[in-house]
């Protein structure tokens, strides 16, 4: 199942764990708890219209999207071909470093919004470019015996990762008379926490760099292939697929409808917070505390009982309680925050195991050296969903105040459990053991 046959150094295995480690401030920094709130705040605005804000915020997620799901399955085939995964794994951690730098230079102005809006989209689309080749990593990082709980592992890692960061940047940058950075004069307390995140990156990659080894160069390597070329071949997969591993292409559709649902909870979960059960910023924050260590749990336990229960069932298993757990946020709404505090927790303890497993599930049936195509494809499928949670989620809040509900902002969970029903549904029609593509 590896991609080589020597033997796999424990080295690169922990190596390659630590990379979710080590990006996790992209994630957790930058697109959910603080950078993404920050330039979203009145500071940006000369109106006071920070809705505005938020829905170019939106937009500019929708665009960076469009531009994953066009590119992401030629990228993948051609590192793949070249022997260059690991080469631009690195490359992209680089830009990303590059990009939280940058984001200490965003003063709190109106005119430097759109310089924000352009280095969150530009991000988003590194980082789901750099996840490609990372994915396909995992066959060779690991055996079948310990496919899954190494993938589990690294998930987890990432989710501790968080914890750290959110806990150190509330004492040391939001709580009264933090150190780090004692003036917030063009919110510096918290622009430095960027310079933080980004040198957090360089750290923990470096091990990646030096343990993990690149892939050899395939035979077809020193054959051109225009861009056209490579979606007609994209084309020919999908129609491949689709008569010889149907199974396969069903859960890539599945999952790529489930997986947005997963990226809703976490997107959505801090308005919820916040507007919807009244936590201030500093609650939020300990909430997002409280969801990365209940996530990283479910991560890790998921990942070691992953070969006993099986990955499709865990999957399953997972999906089925997160819409448990969403029909309650939806029902005891009006015991106010403890609901939240209650199911909105176990909401994420079922997202960890969920995501981890399913790119377990994709590397058990992707072909050896070519991981990071079908991971490329992975990746745009997920992409090519990634409207339906903020859909669902307008959908269901327009509604609810049209129909004189009061905290309609409560509503828009049901959106999201619409999605992850209608994916956990698709996944049902899934052979367990797809076979290997060819």
């Amino acid at each position: 199942m590896t991609s080589t046959t020597k033997p796999i150094s424990k080295h690169a295995t922990w190596a390659w764990m630590l990379w979710d480690w080590a990006e996790q401030p992209y994630p957790t920094i930058i697109q959910t708890f603080i950078f993404a709130t920050y330039i979203t705040s009145s500071s940006f605005t000369t109106n006071g219209d920070v809705d505005s804000l938020a829905t170019q915020l939106g937009w500019a997620g929708s665009v960076a999207g469009l531009l994953v799901a066009i590119s992401a399955p030629i990228f993948g085939r051609r590192t793949d071909t070249a022997g260059h995964r690991k080469r631009w794994l690195l490359i992209n951690s680089g830009i990303l470093v590059a990009l939280m730098i940058g984001s200490y230079f965003v003063e709190p102005s109106p005119s430097f919004f759109l310089f924000g809006l352009v280095l969150y989209a530009v991000g988003n689309v590194v980082q789901e470019t750099a996840f490609i080749n990372y994915y396909a990593m995992l066959k060779q990082v690991t055996t079948e015996k310990n496919m899954a709980r190494v993938s589990g592992m690294a998930w987890g890692l990432g989710y501790v990762g968080g914890i750290i960061l959110l806990l150190g940047s509330l004492v040391l940058c939001f709580l009264p008379g933090h150190p780090l950075y004692p003036t917030e004069e063009g919110a510096l307390n918290i622009r430095v926490i960027f310079l933080f995140a980004a040198a957090w990156m360089v750290i923990f990659t470096i091990p990646l760099m030096i343990f993990v080894p690149e892939i050899p160069k395939s035979a077809d390597s020193n054959k051109r292939e225009s861009i056209i070329d490579s979606y007609r071949a994209l084309v020919a997969q999908i129609r491949k697929l689709r008569r010889d591993n149907p199974d396969a292409l069903k859960f890539l559709l599945a999952s790529a409808v489930y997986r947005d649902g997963l990226a809703g909870v976490f997107t959505f979960g801090a308005i919820l917070g916040s507007v919807a059960f009244g936590f201030s910023t500093t609650g939020v924050i300990l909430f997002g505390v409280a969801a990365n260590i209940v996530s990283g749990i479910g991560a890790f336990v998921g990942g070691a009982i992953d070969g006993k229960v099986g990955t499709k069932r865990l999957i399953v298993i997972s999906l089925s309680g997160m819409l448990v757990a969403g029909a309650g946020v939806f029902a005891f709404a009006g015991m106010g925050a403890i609901t939240y505090w209650v199911f909105g927790l176990a909401l994420c303890l079922f997202v960890g195991p969920a995501q981890a497993s399913s790119r377990t599930f994709v590397a058990r049936f992707a072909p050896v050296n070519r991981e990071g195509e079908i991971f490329g494809l992975y990746q745009t499928t997920g992409r090519a969903a990634s409207f339906l949670s903020p859909t669902l989620w307008s959908i269901s809040l327009v509604l609810a105040t049209r129909a004189g509900f009061e905290n309609a902002t409560v509503f828009g969970i049901i959106g999201i459990m619409i999605v992850l029903a209608s994916g956990l549904f698709w996944l049902l029609r899934v052979h367990p053991s797809p076979k290997v593509i060819d």
